[in-house]
C-alpha cells in the first residue's frame, strides 16, 4: 500500500505548527534551534531526530575546532561541554607496506595543525547540545523520522511529515499501525548530515546544484578502543597517507588519543574509487595491522564500531543553501572542510547563520520565502574564507595521490608562507563519484587477509558492537528502482560491488538453483548512505526506516 493510499484510507494526519521545523539533531540542527531561542525565546522550534536520542546516529573522528561553539556558547567550559581533551601533538605519517615516514613538524601544512583544538566524541557533544536546546525551550522529538517534504500550493516548503509506524514487510498496516504526523513551519531547516534523504530531493527539485561541481563523498569506517594505559598519549593526533591505498585512490587514516585510555581511529576511502574490488571496511582492517597503527592497539580492546559517508567536495560543490520555505545546513549542504578533516565547527556555524536570518524574517511577518540573508552572511563569514582556502583539495586528488599531495602542500603550506590566503587558481570537476568505477575485468582483484580477532575483525561482529537494530517487520528502507539491475549490470559488469562497499554486510549475492539474486539484509544497516552514493547505476535509494532504528552509538 502506497503512502498516498494509506493517507486516503486512514487520514488526515495530525498536524502541529511551529515557527521553525528542524530536521536532524546533530551539531547543525541543534545549533540552529539554540541560536533561534537565544535571539528570540518566543520562537517556537521543534527538532526531529531519527535516532533514539540526540547523538545516537552521530559518527565522526573527531577533532573539533572550538571556534563556532565558542560563538554559540562563550561559556561552554563552565556549562560542562564535553570538550575535555586538548590536542597536545600532531603526527603526519606516510605509510608503505611495512614502514612509516614521519613528516617533520615544520613541513606539516596548516590544515593539519591542531593546536587549540579538542579530541572529542561528537555524539557526546550532540547529546550535550540537545540538553542545552531543551533548557532553552526547544522541543526535541527523538525516534521520529522526517520521511516526506510537505509543499504548499505555491511550491514552497511548508514542513515535513514523519514516517508511518506499524507497516509490515508486505506494505500493509498491522495492529501497531500509526499514521505519521505533519510538522508545519514558517521555515524548515534540513540538517540530516551527509547525503540527507530529504536534502537530496530538495537539491534536485529546486536545482540547487545548478552550476556547481558534482558533490564528492568518502566513507569513514571508525572504531573506538580501550588501550593499554602504558600506551595512552592523551591529545595525540595521528593522520596517515599512502598505504594501503593505491596511487589512484584517495584515502587516509586517523588515530586520536582521547582521555580515559581510549583511542578513536578510522580509515577514510574516497567514494570516487575506480577499482570495484575495493572494500573500504577491509582497507580499514588491514590499515590497523600496519606496525605504526598496531603499536597503539596491541593489548587493547575494541569497544565501538560505525561508518558514515562524508561530504568532501567543498566550496565548489556547495549547492545553493536556500529555497522557498527552507534551507540546508551542515553536511546536508556539504560544508565539511576535507583538507582539515573537520566539519562540526562548520555545521554549528551554518546553523547559527541560518537562525540569524530566520529571526528577523519572522519578526517582519514573513514565511515560506527564500532566506537570502543566510547565503549572504555565509559568503561574508570566516567559514566561507576557510572553505575557499581549501576549495581545490579534493579536485587535486582526483588526479592521483601524488598530484593531490604535492598540490595540497603548495596550497596549504607554501602559499601561506608567501602571504597568499587562498590559491590564485580554481580546479573544477565534472564527474560524480558513481560513474568512475571501472569494470571488474579491467581491474586487479584484491585478496584481503582473514581477520585475526584481536586487531582485525569481520563485518558482522563489527555491526554487533554498533548496537544496530531495526524492527524486523517493516518494509526494507534500502530500495531498488529496478530489481533486475543488480544481477544484470552490477554483478555481471562490476562483480557485485555493493557486497564490498557496504561496511555492514547489508548486500550479498546468493546463487539458488543456478540463479543469482541480491539479498538485502536491511536490519544490519548503520545508515552510512554509501550505497545511495556509490551504486554505479544509481539504482539503490536509501529511504527512512521506522524512527529509532539503526545504530545506537556510544562514545563515537
Amino acid at each position: 500500500m502506497t503512502s498516498q493510499e494509506l493517507l486516503a484510507q486512514h487520514g488526515p494526519r495530525e498536524a502541529m505548527e511551529y515557527d521553525v521545523v528542524v530536521v536532524g539533531a546533530g551539531p547543525a540542527g541543534l545549533a540552529t534551534a539554540i541560536r533561534l531561542k537565544q535571539l528570540n525565546p518566543e520562537t517556537s522550534v521543534v527538532v526531529l531526530e531519527k535516532g533514539s536520542e540526540p547523538g545516537a546516529h552521530i559518527l565522526s573522528g573527531a577533532v573539533m575546532d572550538p571556534r563556532a561553539i565558542t560563538e554559540l556558547f562563550p561559556d561552554w567550559k563552565e556549562r560542562g561541554a564535553p570538550l575535555n581533551q586538548a590536542v597536545t601533538e600532531d603526527e603526519v605519517l606516510f605509510l608503505d607496506a611495512t614502514g612509516a615516514r614521519r613528516t617533520p613538524q615544520w613541513l606539516i601544512p596548516g590544515c593539519l595543525h591542531n593546536h587549540g583544538n579538542y579530541v572529542i566524541s561528537l555524539g557526546a557533544v550532540s547529546k550535550w547540545l540537545g540538553e542545552q536546546a531543551e533548557a532553552l525551550g526547544v522541543e526535541i522529538f527523538p525516534g521520529f523520522t522526517a520521511a516526506e517534504v510537505l509543499y504548499a500550493e505555491d511550491g514552497s516548503v511548508r514542513g515535513v511529515a514523519t514516517g508511518n509506524l506499524g507497516i509490515g514487510k508486505d506494505g500493509e498496516p498491522h495492529g501497531g499501525f500509526q499514521l505519521g504526523m505533519e510538522l508545519v513551519g514558517k521555515y524548515t531547516v534540513f540538517a540530516e548530515g551527509a547525503r540527507g534523504h530529504l536534502g537530496k530531493q530538495l537539491i534536485a527539485r529546486f536545482a540547487l546544484d545548478k552550476g556547481r561541481d558534482p558533490q564528492s563523498y568518502a566513507i569513514g569506517v571508525k572504531e573506538l578502543w580501550e588501550i593499554d594505559p602504558a600506551k595512552a598519549r592523551p591529545g595525540l593526533v595521528v593522520h596517515t597517507a599512502g598505504w594501503p591505498m593505491d596511487q589512484q585512490t584517495y584515502g587516509g587514516g586517523f588515530l586520536y588519543h582521547l582521555e580515559g585510555n581510549q583511542v578513536t581511529l578510522g580509515f577514510v576511502t574516497g567514494l570516487d574509487y575506480q577499482n570495484p574490488w575495493i572494500s573500504p571496511f577491509e582497507e580499514m582492517q588491514r590499515w590497523k595491522a600496519h606496525p605504526a597503527i598496531r603499536a597503539h592497539l596491541e593489548g587493547g580492546k575494541r569497544i565501538g564500531y560505525g561508518a558514515r559517508a562524508i561530504t568532501a567536495g567543498g566550496l565548489l560543490s556547495l549547492p545553493k543553501l536556500v529555497f522557498p520555505g527552507g534551507a540546508l545546513v551542515g553536511c546536508d549542504a556539504g560544508t565539511l572542510n576535507a583538507a582539515r578533516i573537520k566539519g562540526s565547527h562548520a555545521a554549528i556555524k551554518t546553523g547559527m547563520l541560518v537562525a540569524e536570518a530566520i529571526v528577523p524574517a519572522l519578526a517582519a511577518g514573513r514565511s515560506g520565502d527564500e532566506l537570502s540573508a543566510y547565503p549572504e552572511a555565509f559568503d561574508k563569514s570566516w567559514l566561507h574564507e576557510e572553505l575557499n582556502t581549501s576549495r581545490n583539495f579534493k579536485q587535486w586528488f582526483k588526479q592521483g595521490n601524488l598530484v593531490g599531495t604535492l598540490m595540497t602542500g603548495i596550497e596549504q603550506w607554501l602559499l601561506p608562507k608567501l602571504g597568499l590566503k587562498s590559491p590564485p587558481w580554481t580546479i573544477h570537476r565534472k564527474t560524480p563519484d558513481h560513474v568512475r568505477m571501472h569494470a571488474a575485468s579491467a581491474c586487479e582483484p584484491i585478496h584481503y587477509p582473514k581477520p585475526d580477532g584481536r586487531i582485525t575483525f569481520d563485518r558482522l561482529s563489527s555491526v554487533f558492537i554498533s548496537n544496530t537494530n531495526h524492527e524486523e517487520n517493516q518494509p526494507a528502507h534500502l530500495t531498488l528502482k529496478d530489481a533486475s539491475v543488480p544481477v544484470a549490470i552490477n554483478l555481471s559488469r562490476y562483480a557485485g560491488p555493493e557486497s564490498r562497499y557496504c561496511p555492514a554486510g547489508v548486500y550479498e549475492y546468493v546463487n539458488t538453483d543456478g540463479q543469482d539474486r541480491l539479498v538485502i539484509n536491511a536490519q544490519n544497516c548503520v545508515h552510512c548512505k554509501t550505497c545511495d552514493i556509490k551504486d554505479p547505476t544509481q539504482n539503490i535509494a536509501w529511504v527512512t526506516p521506522e524512527g529509532g532504528g539503526g545504530p545506537n552509538y556510544a562514545g563515537m
